[in-house]
């Protein structure tokens, strides 16, 4: 988890770590990611980094759940219907092309989705207690927004496809 040290620097250079750390995680996957190439970039010594961040994965965690907070904003997430579901898919994805975070998000799609367990144990609680038809959406979900943003060329193909889907899902 982020350390306070990094919570109280100044905005400016909180803002430039987590610049370089875009840059990092966006150009290499987290097991080929250094702490060397961060601090260059971030222009802060190594030892700094280890008072803001436990490690490389702290550090990912960190910028990964900015992006997540950051691109879902304004998106309504409490639609659990076959429309509500795609509108949050295709808004999810509109907004992760357009932010900062594009290829933060790719990398974690194509590379480090396993690597990172990000789910808490009370997010696995609430998982489970979904119903089948509303996991078998947010499943659906997830591999449209992968596919989708992991083959930009084929993105309306793929939400079509998963409109369909959940329209089938829908009907049951």
């Amino acid at each position: 988890m982020v350390k306070a040290t990094f919570k109280n620097l100044a905005a400016d250079k909180q803002e430039r770590i987590v610049a370089a750390l875009l840059t990092e995680f966006g150009e290499y996957p987290l097991a080929e990611a250094q702490v060397a190439r961060i601090i260059k970039t971030a222009e802060i010594a190594r030892g700094a980094f280890y008072k803001y961040f436990d490690d490389l994965t702290d550090a990912y965690r960190y910028v990964y759940g900015l992006a997540m907070r950051e691109v879902h904003q304004g998106i309504n997430m409490h639609d659990f219907s076959a429309r509500g579901i795609y509108q949050q898919v295709a808004d999810f994805v509109t907004q992760a092309q357009a932010s900062r975070y594009y290829q933060l998000v790719k990398m974690h799609l194509a590379y480090n989705e396993s690597l990172v367990g990000v789910t808490s144990s009370a997010q696995s609680d609430r998982i489970r207690q979904l119903s089948a038809k509303v996991w078998a959406g947010m499943v659906l979900s997830h591999a449209a927004i992968k596919l989708a943003l992991l083959d930009p060329e084929h993105r309306t193909t793929n939400l079509a496809r998963f409109k369909e889907s959940l329209a089938l899902l829908d009907k049951e």
